[in-house]
């Protein structure tokens, strides 16, 4: 990421989290900065492992509250899977993912033109309004497939 877009974005996060009565810390920077820089939706544990070299100090405690607090404030999103570990999204807009069956790890799905007309083929019972909806590809990444 180049400096000055890295610099917009510390803004526009010390903003977000300013508007929920939270502070940018270096902490809460550096998990956001490593959720920028990947294409997949990492854990906590992952995120954790990342920062650690560059933060000896963090614990994996700190890396969870500053990625709820994250959530919050509305600049990540929470990816949570039944009893799976949770994993983060740096795009909180409305989109798609893929999702591999062997390591868990979920990217994002190009999945341009796809949107409210594909509830107009799905028929959910009779009586349950629909609020949202998520479109998921499960299958195996190129790593679990070896």
């Amino acid at each position: 990421m180049g400096k000055k877009k890295q610099t917009e974005g510390r803004e526009a996060l010390r903003q977000k989290l300013g508007e929920r009565g939270a502070q940018l810390t270096t902490q809460r920077a550096a998990v956001h900065d490593y959720l920028s820089g990947v294409e997949h939706h990492p854990t906590a544990q992952e995120v954790f492992l990342a920062i650690k070299p560059t933060m000896p100090r963090i614990s994996l405690a700190t890396v969870y509250k500053n990625l709820e607090a994250l959530v919050q404030c509305g600049a990540v999103s929470k990816l949570a899977y039944g009893d799976a570990a949770a994993r983060y999204d740096i795009r909180t807009d409305h989109h798609y993912h893929t999702r591999c069956l062997g390591c868990g790890k979920i990217w994002d799905l190009d999945a341009r033109g796809v949107g409210s007309e594909l509830l107009e083929h799905i028929k959910p019972q009779a009586g349950f309004e629909v609020k949202d909806y998520r479109l998921e590809l499960l299958g195996h990444c190129r790593e679990c497939r070896r």
